[in-house]
């Protein structure tokens, strides 16, 4: 049977970076980021280790298929290193191209990695009590995989909230 991939997918599915494999607690992070999509039932959990706004490290586990494992293995990639703000204007479609592409219903999977990165750096964000990012979605009726970053004004910590449900701020 024919791998209907990229190479660089088939990299990252079979060979995937920065995996969390020991239990989450044993990684020390100081954010922490959930995703998922109900249709497919992928879930992602990023874990950042953030010092100065500066992604120093970073873990992940994902439930889901080649393209969704590849998506964050290769976001994990793009992000070390980076400066939070930077990294938060990272889109789906720029995880899709370092992939090599995507077909159009596995598009979701790079914006899962996506959400779970910006829940993320909006979980540090709001535990050091600053100012929260948003993603707004700028495409065409049904592309899912365009989007931009701004910086929201007026969001309280307190009461946003992550992927998980969970209270991002404390």
């Amino acid at each position: 049977m024919k791998w209907a991939y990229s190479d660089e997918v088939a990299e990252h599915f079979f060979r995937p970076k920065n995996v969390l494999f020991e239990d989450e607690s044993l990684f020390p992070h100081n954010a922490r980021g959930m995703s998922g999509n109900v249709i497919c039932g992928d879930q992602m959990l990023m874990l950042l280790h953030i010092a100065d706004d500066i992604i120093e490290d970073i873990r992940w586990k994902t439930y889901g298929c080649a393209s969704a494992i590849a998506s964050t293995s290769v976001l994990s990639e793009m992000v070390k290193g980076m400066d939070i703000f930077a990294a938060a204007k990272i889109t789906p479609a720029q995880i899709a191209a370092r992939l090599g592409g995507l077909p159009a219903h596995k598009k979701h999977c790079s914006v899962m990695g996506d959400e779970a990165l910006l829940d993320a750096i909006n979980n540090y964000l709001a535990a050091a009590g600053r100012e929260l990012l948003k993603k707004v979605k700028k495409s065409t009726p049904g592309s899912c995989a365009e989007r931009s970053t701004v910086v929201t004004h007026g969001v309280k910590p307190g009461v946003a909230k992550g992927k998980n449900g969970s209270k991002t701020g404390r």
